[in-house]
């Protein structure tokens, strides 16, 4: 198995941030492959697959580069650079990275993915133009016009997982964070289930970088910058219908056990709209009737404000679910 070896430093400096430039990547290879990472990406794609593949029709050079960055075992390192430290990273400023890296990198990063020498056609030196031409394509076009949702989405994701780790520590908030990652304890992390050496993470900077798409895929750079990019739990998908949702709505009305139920954790109303496929007006209808109950409360987290249950939320859900 691929695992990490994560020293206390390491771990003590870790932090959980956001990635516009990760947003787009996982966006745009859920795109290549043209199917959907959960339920919830069906609108989205076929909205916009038919322009994308019109899009590489036209532009069969950077359809070739996708086709190998992405296709193969191993992401062409300089398509999924990690993030920076920067708090408020700008999408254009991380797309420079990718603009920036050199054409022999480039080719050479593409050919690790390939396994082997590069067709003819990719024996060029605007690969790392065309990678950011169209990561700025899919920005503009796709994940843009939706960023403060999907953004929101992002840092609710990183409340429930910085409270998890309070609460349980790293096992806790990591072990469901990709298909077969665990904090096997020992300061060892496992990052997948493949046979792969053991990397030592001493002295190195290492992120957790949520994303809407259900896509993922770790990556590091000279700089011994690391980054876990994973996708956002239950954010656009419905998990096994709970036991508890029958009765629940039998008690509360559908819609407002919908709500009840999946705030497990703390969640936005954009993120609860988008899980419970209810209008906005309805949502927040259900959020303060459930506030005067006391069955909700919320708390602000940066720009959003999200809402959780409360204890006495708690026990109405356990007290509804068969033992």
């Amino acid at each position: 198995m691929g695992w990490w070896q994560v020293d206390a430093d390491t771990l003590a400096g870790s932090r959980f941030t956001v990635s516009p430039l990760a947003e787009v990547t996982a966006t745009l290879k859920t795109l290549e492959r043209g199917t959907a990472g959960h339920p919830g990406e069906g609108a989205w794609l076929a909205a916009h697959l038919p322009a994308y593949r019109a899009r590489l029709a036209a532009d069969p050079i950077t359809a070739l580069l996708l086709r190998i960055g992405y296709g193969g075992s191993w992401n062409a390192d300089f398509l999924t650079p990690p993030p920076t430290r920067d708090p408020e990273p700008s999408f254009d400023r991380e797309l420079e990275r990718v603009r920036a890296v050199s054409s022999a990198d480039a080719r050479a990063d593409l050919e690790v993915s390939m396994g082997g020498p590069l067709p003819p056609a990719l024996r060029r030196d605007d690969l790392a133009a065309r990678a950011a031409d169209i990561l700025d394509w899919v920005w503009s076009g796709v994940v843009r016009p939706h960023w403060p949702r999907r953004r929101r989405i992002i840092e609710a994701d990183i409340i429930a997982r910085t409270d998890r780790l309070g609460r349980g520590g790293w096992a806790a908030a990591l072990d469901d964070l990709r298909p077969g990652m665990r904090w096997l304890g020992a300061s060892r992390l496992r990052i997948n289930a493949y046979d792969y050496p053991p990397r030592d993470l001493g002295r190195a900077r290492l992120s957790f970088v949520p994303v809407t798409p259900g896509r993922g895929w770790v990556a590091w750079d000279e700089a011994r910058h690391y980054a876990v990019v994973y996708p956002c739990s239950g954010v656009l998908a419905d998990g096994p219908r709970p036991a508890a949702a029958d009765a629940l709505a039998r008690l509360l009305g559908a819609g407002r056990a919908g709500v009840l139920i999946r705030l497990d954790t703390p969640k936005s109303t954009s993120q609860l709209v988008a899980l419970t496929g209810q209008g906005l007006g309805s949502v927040g209808r259900h959020l303060r009737i459930l506030l005067d109950a006391h069955l909700v409360l919320r708390r602000r987290a940066g720009r959003s404000v999200l809402y959780y249950r409360s204890p006495t939320g708690e026990a109405l859900i356990a007290a509804q679910t068969p033992r």
